[in-house]
This record gives structure tokens, C-alpha cells and sequence, in this order.
């Protein structure tokens, strides 16, 4: 199978001329190694390896016709019909909401088939509706109903036996090494044992091919994987990465540090796709059985490109060790993945709480088990952040004001920040669950035996590691033990007999499973592309050189584009609005923006003289890597503003983003803002 797939990818590569672009890249033209079309009929991800299984090339190349033909159709029918002949200067010329919802509806009927999301996100989802969520990736494991439901419940009205109150549960960090805690971490609490199968069974990861390491955030998990890499026998790490990322700074940071040499993909301007043929090389150089970690993700979170699955196929081929990065996928888009054809060698995915608040929560690192003999042990590794989920303090337990939030003085000493782009804080909050046992009781399935048990395991590992700094070892093992002994103490007293089963029930995963991937997918495909042709019809009134408002950077209008948009906004002088006011005036209007930072940027040399008008020099620093060495650190790119989708977003919330930012077709729109928060005494801060 492998030599099929590297047969085919050779041939695609051979067609494209290796890293010659695409003129077609305006109005959907696929760069043909990103054409991972013709293996999904149904369009709702790339899935390439699909299509080598099927037998005949005449049924393959009647299927590849027919979908590219789809997929074409898509793209003329959103580009001739979304306002065509149409641009608005002003934010009062743009239609009112009934009449653009009538057109969109019209232009793609489709997007009717998906009104259970609309149900689900009314039912379960009510505080969507003053606020616009677009800030942000990630799995939602809660709803907000679920969340809040249990606040109060009365005499005359209880709860149902079934479900345990308080829903309330906490994380508390472990003295652990990756490796330790793989090979004799396994002793999970109920609680973390449930939430674990779940996640897992909705990821379609097998519990027998890989195991689950809980981390603080996604930051923790990316240098914890680099911290117990054995860089000095396998140096390479070659990152695949469009923007600039906090977690895979900290990772190369870590790498680098332990004798990492560190390479990154180029992406091509102004399509951003991969640059095919210097990938390739990088890939295949001074081939040899053991390489690094090729760090991929399936898409990019800033721009919403999509990367073909090949690329990881390709790495594993020329001896590289995999890390999938499914922290950008939506909810459902590992479905049709194939883990068991491709198989990473590492899985990184972040989760949060709910959809559209705070997102706390913790990142989950999936770790192939025939790769765990080669990890190493590290005493640095022991402090960065890995994390158990024990119960916290019943509500008869707490004082007035305590926060299912809030963790003790110790734990909260070893948290771990990301930056806004990607921030995964620690999780901790109200959990409906359910016993499968109907007749065991809240003491029962909450005792702290199995957490216990499992530091045992863990500190008896971690004390074999190194004969290294052993007093402080077993201080700091000691003292996490103390910590989650408390934790426990607290939520729950165990009993002897307590039978353990039990099931969580996660409502965001549950609603995400209801719907499916080609809903998702439908819905999602429908807003983005829309958004993006309502976006490129906001032009300045009176411009000599016809400026418009808005530049998108990476795909336009594309079938099978990612749920994200990265723009910019400029005035009518053709000056780039700094994205960061834009997110702050986006938030005074109740929708939440990201920011990004693209880099990576490779300019063919009829682009070359927009290089020098395109890049910004991001702030420089120094690193250190190995041998105490320190080499300047200096970033090209382009900051960007950043919208994300998910499968709660509606047609509504892309509505009023475009209202948004119609309202700097106004040349005044910015100044107006200043002073009418000074009138209303806001503090101003200068951006």
C-alpha cells in the first residue's frame, strides 16, 4: 500500500513540476498536490488515501471527473451569484438581514438540510445569541445548558438519581515524565478513566494502538513531547506551520536546546500553500532510518488551508516519526482520517469546557505504545505540566465564593499560559454524569484510591529515571501526592467495595456525533465561502486606486477550504488597519476575533517586489540552543486578523462579522470609537 501511495504522490508531484505554483489560485485553482479531491465524493475533507483502494482506473477516473466537476460548480456558483455585479461602499447601502439570509439560502439550498445544528444551538447553546464566538479551536466536551443546569435544584423538582451532584471536578498536576507516566500512570480515577473513553472513542483512536496523557494545555503537551524526544540520536524536527504558533515556539525552543536541528516548511505566496518541491527535499534528504519528528498539521488554524494526508505518509516513508497536530480539525473531520493506514506516532488535540465561554481546559497528547520504548526519561519533563482529572469538593463543601475554577495555592503555581491565539488554561467544571450502575452512590464511584495507586506507580518510576537530584524528586513527588490526597479528601470518602463504571456524559461531543461530518462540513462550507465573497465586495467610496477594504490571505473560494479566514483591513489611503485594534473594537461589538502572525512565506520571483511591501519584521529575541550558543531570532511575516468557525457558528454570526467590519468603509469609523469611549469614560490604551 505505501509504495502505491508514494508512486501516486511522485506522479502528482511530477504533473505540478514539483514547486511551480498555480496561476488558478484567485477563484479556487487547485494546486494539483493539493487536489486531494478526488478521493471524497462528498467533499467534506482530503482524503487522497481513499481513492488508491478502489479498483479500475476507469471507475477511479469517472469518480475523480465527476467530483471535480462538483467542486468546480460550487466554485462558479458562489463567485456569480453571492451579490454578483455588487459592491458596497458604505455600511447602510448592505442588505438587512432577511433579505441577505433569503439570497444566501437561494444560492446554497443546502444549508437548510442542517437546521438540527440551529436546534441543538438554541436548545443547548442560548448564550451564542448576543455573542459571536470566532476566537478560537478545539473540541467542546460541554454544552452551555449542561454546564448550568444544576446551579439550584429544589425540593419539588430533584434531579434525576442517575446523574451526580455536584457535576464539579478538578485537575491536579503530577511529578511525572512522559515515558513514567505512560508505562505506570494507568491507574486513572473513574472519573478520569470515563472522560478519557470517551474522547478517545469520539477521535476513532483505538485504546489498544495508543495511550492518553492528560496536559495542562496544548503548549505543555508540544514540550513535554519535546523534553523526552531523543533529539541527540534523531536531530531533526521539521515543522509544518503557516503562522506563528506559541506551543510549536515552546516545542522548538525545548528541541533546540537538547541538539535539534530545526527546519520549517515554506508556504507559497500568495496562494500559502505548501511549497511542494523544497518540502520534498527537506523530507528526503541524506535519507536514513531515524530522522526527528515531523510536527503536520491537517490544517491551518489561521488560514484554513488544507494540507494533504500524504505529506505524513511521505515523512514516515524517508524514516521520520510523525506528530499529527489535530488541534485546528473540526469536530469531526478525524472520521475519515484512516489513524489505522497512516498512524502517527503522536497525536496532539486540545479540548475546552464550552463552546463560546473562557476556554479552560486541557490538551490531550496520544502516544503510539510502539513508540513509547524510545522515549526518554527528563527531570525537566517532570515540571511541565502533566495533569490528572480527580474529583473536586461536593457544593456542601464550598464556601459562598468558590469557583469550580479555582485550584489551591499549589497547583495554581503550576499552570501554564498560552498566548490569545491559543489559549488552554486548566480545566475544571460542573460535569453531568451518569452511573452505569444505577445503584452505586456518589461515594462510591469517587474515592481516591485509584489516584493513590497511580502516583505510587508513577513516583516509583520516576525515582528509577536518574540517580540524579533524588532527595528533590521524591520532595516534589511527595508533594504532588500530598496535593491530589487533599483533592480527594475533599470531594469524596471512598468505601472498599465501590464500584467504579461509570459513564460521563459530554453533550458537546454528543452533539457534534448527532450531526455528522457531512452536515458539518455543508454548514461550514456554505458560511466560509460566503463570508468570503461578502468580504471582497466591501470596497472604499471614492478611491482612486479602487482600494478594498478587506485582503484575505491563503484560499478564497474553495470547496474544500478549512473554517477559517485570515484578513486584514485597510483604510481608504490603502494602510493596514493594525489587527489588533480591529480585534478591540470586534469585542466592544460583542464578537470575539483572534490575531495571527503568518510566516514561513516564500516569494517565486515575479512575486519578489511585493516582498518588501507585504513583510513586517516581527520583534526580534534571543534562544539559546545547544552548546549555550544564543543566534538571533528574527521573524518575517504578515499579522493578520483571525476568524475561526465552528459547527455552532450560523449563518447570523458571519452576518454580523460582515457588518463589522462595514462599518470601516466609514474614513472616521476608528476616531468616532475613540471619543466615544472617552465620553463614556473608558480607560483608551493606545494600540
Amino acid at each position: 500500500m505505501l509504495f502505491f501511495i508514494h508512486k501516486y504522490f511522485r506522479r502528482l508531484m511530477k504533473a505540478t513540476g514539483g514547486d511551480k505554483e498555480s496561476n488558478k489560485h484567485e477563484q479556487g485553482g487547485e494546486n494539483k498536490i493539493e487536489e486531494p479531491s478526488e478521493a471524497c465524493a462528498t467533499g467534506c475533507c482530503s482524503i487522497p488515501l481513499l481513492n488508491l483502494v478502489e479498483s479500475g482506473n476507469t471507475k477511479r477516473q469517472r469518480r475523480a471527473t465527476t467530483t471535480r466537476i462538483s467542486r468546480l460548480n460550487f466554485v462558479k456558483l458562489t463567485t456569480d451569484s453571492i451579490f454578483p455585479n455588487t459592491n458596497f461602499v458604505n455600511d447602510e447601502s448592505l442588505p438587512a438581514f432577511p433579505d441577505a439570509f433569503s439570497s444566501f439560502i437561494t444560492v446554497y439550498p443546502q444549508y437548510g438540510e442542517t437546521q438540527q445544528a440551529d436546534h441543538i444551538r438554541n436548545s443547548e447553546y442560548y448564550h451564542l445569541s448576543s455573542h459571536v464566538c470566532l476566537d478560537y479551536t478545539g473540541f467542546s466536551l460541554f454544552s452551555h445548558t449542561q454546564m448550568h443546569s444544576s446551579v439550584a435544584s429544589s425540593s419539588s423538582n430533584p434531579p434525576p438519581s442517575t446523574l451526580l451532584q455536584p457535576p464539579v471536578f478538578s485537575i491536579s498536576y503530577q511529578s511525572a515524565s512522559l515515558k513514567s507516566q505512560v508505562q505506570y500512570g494507568n491507574q486513572d480515577t473513574a472519573l478520569e478513566s470515563s472522560i478519557r473513553k470517551r474522547i478517545m472513542h469520539f477521535l476513532n483512536i483505538l485504546d489498544d494502538e495508543y495511550s492518553m496523557v492528560c496536559t495542562a494545555n496544548r503548549n505543555t503537551a508540544f514540550r513535554l513531547l519535546a523534553e523526552s524526544y531523543p533529539f541527540h540520536a534523531n536531530k531533526g524536527l521539521l515543522c509544518v506551520y503557516d503562522y506563528e504558533s506559541e506551543a510549536v515556539t515552546a516545542m522548538i525552543e525545548s528541541a533546540q536546546k537538547r541538539g535539534a536541528k530545526v527546519t520549517s516548511a515554506s508556504f507559497s505566496w500568495p496562494s500559502l500553500r505548501i511549497h511542494s518541491g523544497s518540502l520534498m527535499e527537506k523530507l528526503s534528504k541524506r535519507k536514513k532510518k531515524k530522522r526527528g519528528l515531523f510536527v503536520f498539521p491537517l490544517q491551518s488554524r489561521i488560514t484554513g488551508a488544507r494540507y494533504p494526508y500524504l505529506w505524513m505518509t511521505v515523512a514516515k516513508e524517508n524514516g521520520w516519526q510523525v506528530v499529527l497536530d489535530a488541534c485546528a480539525l473540526g469536530p469531526k473531520d478525524l472520521d475519515t482520517l484512516g489513524l489505522s493506514l497512516i498512524q502517527p506516532d503522536f497525536i496532539i488535540c486540545s479540548f475546552f469546557k464550552v463552546f463560546g465561554e473562557n476556554p479552560s481546559g486541557f490538551a490531550g497528547l496520544f502516544i503510539k505504545k510502539s513508540s513509547i520504548a524510545m522515549l526518554e526519561p527528563s527531570t525537566i519533563a517532570r515540571s511541565i505540566g502533566i495533569v490528572s482529572i480527580i474529583p473536586a469538593r461536593r457544593l456542601s463543601q464550598q464556601t459562598d465564593d468558590y469557583s469550580g475554577t479555582d485550584l489551591d495555592a499549589h497547583s495554581s503555581r503550576n499552570q501554564f499560559e498560552e498566548d490569545d491565539i491559543e489559549t488552554i488554561s486548566s480545566f475544571s467544571g460542573p460535569i453531568p454524569t451518569q452511573i452505569c450502575n444505577g445503584s452505586a452512590s456518589a461515594d462510591d464511584v469517587f474515592g481516591e484510591s485509584a489516584v493513590t495507586e497511580k502516583q505510587k506507580q508513577v513516583k516509583k518510576s520516576n525515582q528509577g529515571e536518574s540517580s540524579k537530584a533524588q532527595d528533590e524528586k521524591e520532595e516534589t513527588s511527595s508533594s504532588i501526592v500530598e496535593l491530589e490526597l487533599d483533592h480527594s479528601m475533599q470531594a469524596e470518602e471512598t468505601t472498599s467495595g465501590a464500584d467504579k463504571s461509570m459513564e460521563i456524559v459530554c453533550r458537546g461531543l454528543d452533539h457534534a456525533d448527532s450531526l455528522g461530518l457531512l452536515l458539518i462540513s455543508s454548514r461550514l462550507r456554505c458560511i466560509t465561502n460566503w463570508l468570503v465573497v461578502a468580504l471582497k465586495k466591501l470596497r472604499h467610496p471614492h478611491s482612486e486606486s479602487g482600494h478594498s477594504l478587506v485582503k484575505i490571505y491563503g484560499p478564497r473560494i474553495k470547496f474544500d477550504r478549512g473554517p477559517a479566514l485570515a484578513f486584514n483591513v485597510f483604510d481608504w489611503k490603502g494602510e493596514k488597519i493594525k489587527p489588533a485594534l480591529v480585534q478591540k473594537l470586534a469585542d466592544r461589538s460583542n464578537i470575539s476575533l483572534s490575531c495571527g502572525f503568518l510566516n514561513n512565506i516564500w516569494f517565486a520571483d515575479k512575486y519578489e517586489a511585493e516582498k518588501d511591501k507585504v513583510l513586517e519584521r516581527r520583534s526580534s529575541c534571543e534562544i539559546t540552543i545547544a552548546g549555550n550558543k544564543k543566534k538571533e531570532n528574527v521573524n518575517m511575516g504578515i499579522s493578520v486578523v483571525n476568524a475561526s468557525l465552528s459547527f455552532l457558528t450560523n449563518f447570523q454570526d458571519a452576518y454580523r462579522l460582515w457588518t463589522f467590519v462595514a462599518k470601516f468603509l466609514d474614513a472616521d469609523f476608528v476616531e468616532k470609537e475613540r471619543w466615544r469611549y472617552m465620553t463614556l469614560n473608558q480607560k483608551m490604551i493606545e494600540i
